[in-house]
């Protein structure tokens, strides 16, 4: 019997994988037993009512998707209404996800979803703060440390952090959200980037530029995963370019605890069922009892540290 088990601070969860947020909707439940996952994370809220962006939203690439929605949210009444109790019956840690313009406002709408029946909350730092100039919460280490520290102070629920990739030091972020109290770091949310049409020279997004998720980031995303592992305590939740049970474990052994599958599930709407049972049978293949056992487990290449081969001076020619 192989245990898939992993605890995210004082939540356990049954197996390391979960939806990114924004990407598991309700009719998912009419596709596959949304039981099985290891938590359910939501698509992001917000304190007030929000249509999106402007269309168009998306651009496809071979291996990436441009997206620009513009966190749309009906707001946490109708969430804590509808949204929860959908959600609830199933035997699954619900993970709301929220965003906000002021740290004030994350504040409020934490409090406002200190219920039972959500498990922990999701802190989307990669939103513009309004106080300064539009610049995202999770590109200004103070403002990242206000956020965190605020909810805080306002719930009881565990507060996970989703740091943004678009920084220059990223494990530098982790430790900051972990000295404030998270209980958890989610790395990380999506690139920012553009597209245009060289025919009418326009941009392709009718926001201008959105975030760049799929397969072909989960190289980028794995290292910071790594890095912020390496930095913390507190767990890693790895999030970018996941599809299947050999990305988990990738990312597994690279620090995280946990994984987000998030743009696969537009292609294939089981990637989370199969990659949980892909997963199963990677264990059994290999004699793992316990998929805990992953965590971090990355071996040095060939045996040898990297930090115990010596550097060879390069030969400068004259």
């Amino acid at each position: 019997m192989v245990d898939l088990s992993v605890r995210i601070g004082s939540v356990t969860l049954a197996n390391p994988v979960m939806p990114g947020s924004g990407t598991l909707a309700e009719g998912l439940a009419d596709v596959f037993d949304l039981g099985r996952l290891g938590a359910i994370v939501t698509k992001t809220i917000t304190p007030d009512l929000r249509r999106g962006t402007l269309p168009p939203r998306l651009v496809e690439y071979r291996d990436a998707t441009l997206f620009a929605i513009g966190i749309p949210s009906l707001g946490p009444d109708y969430y804590l209404k509808k949204t929860v109790p959908f959600f609830a019956r199933f035997p699954t840690p619900l993970v709301a996800s929220v965003s906000a313009d002021t740290v004030e406002d994350f504040a409020r709408i934490a409090a406002r979803l200190d219920v039972p029946e959500i498990a922990a909350i999701e802190a989307n730092i990669s939103c513009p703060n309004l106080r300064a100039h539009g610049r995202a919460f999770g590109m200004d280490p103070v403002a990242t440390r206000d956020v965190i520290t605020a909810m805080k102070a306002a719930t009881t629920r565990p507060v996970w952090a989703k740091l943004t990739p678009n920084v220059g030091d990223i494990a530098g972020f982790a430790r900051i959200t972990e000295e404030a109290g998270a209980d958890a770091v989610i790395v990380a949310n999506a690139f920012l980037g553009m597209a245009i049409d060289p025919e009418t020279r326009e941009p392709r997004l009718g926001n201008v530029m959105g975030g760049l998720t799929g397969p072909a980031l989960k190289p980028l995303i794995l290292r910071m995963v790594h890095q912020c592992a390496e930095v913390v305590s507190i767990p890693v939740i790895g999030c970018g370019g996941i599809s299947d049970w050999s990305d988990v474990v990738e990312y597994m052994l690279a620090g995280a605890t946990a994984t987000q599958i998030g743009t696969a599930t537009f292609v294939t709407p089981t990637a989370m069922p199969r990659a949980i049972e892909g997963l199963e049978a990677y264990c059994r293949r290999h004699g793992i009892t316990r998929i805990a056992e992953l965590i971090g487990a990355m071996r040095p290449r060939g045996g040898v540290p990297t930090a115990a081969i010596d550097p060879v001076p390069a030969k400068v020619s004259a």
